[in-house]
């Protein structure tokens, strides 16, 4: 199993709408940047967002090099250019059977490598909601670290969730890629 990040476009308008069945989903996937239902109109701001010179953000969609069947999706969000730093966001596995298998890690892998590797940031941070175990461990497998908690952090329906703030800087991924 292997995955590649490939751009965003309006093809994939469809599917991301059809992974996201419901305002719980929709939370865990982007907070409250889009509302539900999502809809077209919602994703082509959205991707019109992403085109402009310098990008503040580049949304990929993530695609199993063997099978060339689109994954998931995420994003590189809130590109500083000046202070070299951006935010990982919009993390999904769309499929429940494709979860676990690894995909999360080898999609936060790349997102990385496109960080460090090719834009030269200095560093990048996250969200997650703290009772979301299973992205934390794949955060931290990459070398994110836990920086601080961010109680009731947002409002989904009548209860707060709360959130980490994970954060990798340059150094970390240099230090664990030349292993």
């Amino acid at each position: 199993m292997s995955v590649e990040l490939k751009p965003f476009d309006r093809s994939d308008f469809g599917r991301l709408i059809r992974w996201i069945p419901d305002a719980e989903a929709m939370m865990m996937w982007c907070g409250p940047f889009f509302t539900f239902p999502l809809d077209v109109k919602q994703l082509e701001e959205y991707y019109q967002s992403g085109l402009i010179n310098p990008p503040l953000r580049k949304i990929f969609k993530a695609v199993d090099a063997k099978t060339h069947e689109v994954i998931g999706h995420i994003e590189l969000n809130n590109i500083d250019w000046r202070n070299l730093s951006a935010t990982v966001s919009k993390v999904l596995i769309g499929e429940a059977n494709w979860r676990g298998q690894g995909y999360g890690t080898q999609m936060v892998q790349q997102l990385l490598r496109i960080a460090f590797d090719e834009l030269r940031l200095h560093r990048v941070s996250l969200y997650v909601f703290d009772f979301n175990q299973p992205a934390i461990a794949c955060y931290k497998k990459v070398g994110f670290e836990i920086e601080g908690h961010l109680r009731d952090y947002r409002k989904v329906g009548e209860v707060y969730w709360s959130s980490y703030l994970m954060a990798i800087l340059e150094s970390d991924w240099l230090t664990k890629n030349r292993k």
